[in-house]
């Protein structure tokens, strides 16, 4: 089985909760004779932001002219990014809830493969079709907060933009989602809590070893 690991933090896991996931997972798939393992760190990785240089790049490969320098690298993280997420079939996401949402560097990821044709098409009614149903993502997020309480829940744009993408978008299966949440809030609990959530993120490795 081909796995692919996304790890979206860039913190030491001494300091960041998601990097400490990233890392235990990591540990227990280590023996895992099943799993072909590919990490993509979106902070390692030459990641242009999507936006107007891009539809530029596209705009010039159809007429035949010179990409800059900056509209190159960017077809190429794009294409990149398409190229281990194509050979996947299970997506393993790492990644904290900052300032309500995700890093900039996982957003800029998903904006890569979330194109009409690869990972969706629209159908009749404009409602998307998927093209990748297959593919199956687990997710694994620490948020300092409690934002599973419903008056935070609106406010939650990490967890929930990831289903929407993933569930909603593309149609795939999240087969399994481990939160750490509330070690900031109840310092005194910090470390329960943590201990806890990574159990649990050992628990979906010794899952995944098993399939």
């Amino acid at each position: 089985m081909n796995l692919l690991v996304v790890k979206a933090n860039n913190r030491p896991a001494s300091e960041g909760v998601s990097s400490k996931m990233y890392e235990t997972f990591m540990e227990s798939i280590t023996d895992a004779k099943n799993l072909n393992v590919t990490v993509y760190d979106v902070f390692a990785e030459d990641m242009p932001y999507f936006g107007q240089e891009l539809f530029n790049a596209f705009g010039k490969l159809q007429s035949g002219e010179e990409l800059s320098e900056l509209e190159g690298r960017l077809l190429t993280a794009k294409q990149k990014a398409k190229d281990v997420f194509s050979a996947a079939d299970v997506v393993v996401f790492a990644f904290p809830l900052w300032n309500l949402t995700i890093p900039a560097k996982l957003h800029t990821f998903i904006d890569y493969i979330d194109e009409a044709g690869y990972t969706f098409s629209y159908g009749p009614d404009g409602s998307p079709v998927y093209l990748m149903p297959e593919k199956k993502v687990i997710l694994f997020n620490a948020r300092g907060g409690y934002y599973s309480a419903p008056e935070m829940q609106k406010m939650e744009h990490a967890v929930n933009y990831m289903r929407s993408i993933f569930a909603g978008m593309f149609g795939m299966e999240v087969m399994d989602e481990v939160i750490i949440e509330g070690h900031n809030a109840r310092r005194d609990q910090a470390e329960e809590i943590i201990e806890n959530g990574l159990r649990k993120v050992a628990k979906t490795a010794r899952k995944l070893k098993e399939l």
